[in-house]
């Protein structure tokens, strides 16, 4: 079993930062991937950005040259940095682990709110 803690989100005025982090523990073999989803009201949850094992990273569209996520492999943690925030970041956060063999895992949901 592997649980994932998170941090940091909160309330931010628009262009603002916040800084995720989302530390894993448990049993764990071999860690793949870690990533950050998000969820806004009466949407799906969509992927924000992820980082495999080997370093390769991933971002949605809309975040990109916005958001950076990062890895520390010693510690199994992940971190999120937001700047230039908008509005529409809005959304509750869900960090994500794959393990190998392959599972998944979801934190608790760290919710972040971007006012105007």
């Amino acid at each position: 079993q592997v649980q994932l803690v998170e941090s940091g989100g909160g309330l931010v005025q628009a262009g603002g930062s916040l800084r995720l982090s989302c530390a894993a523990s448990g049993s764990i073999l071999r860690l793949s991937r870690m990533g950050w989803y998000r969820q806004a009201p009466g949407k799906q949850r969509e992927l924000v950005a992820a980082a495999s094992s080997g370093g390769i990273t991933n971002y949605a569209d809309s975040v990109k040259g916005r958001f950076t996520i990062s890895k520390d492999n010693a510690k199994n943690t992940v971190y999120l940095q937001m700047n230039s925030l908008k509005p529409e970041d809005t959304a509750v956060y869900y960090c994500n682990c794959v393990v190998i063999p392959y599972r998944e895992y979801w934190g608790q949901g760290t919710q972040v709110t971007v006012s105007s």
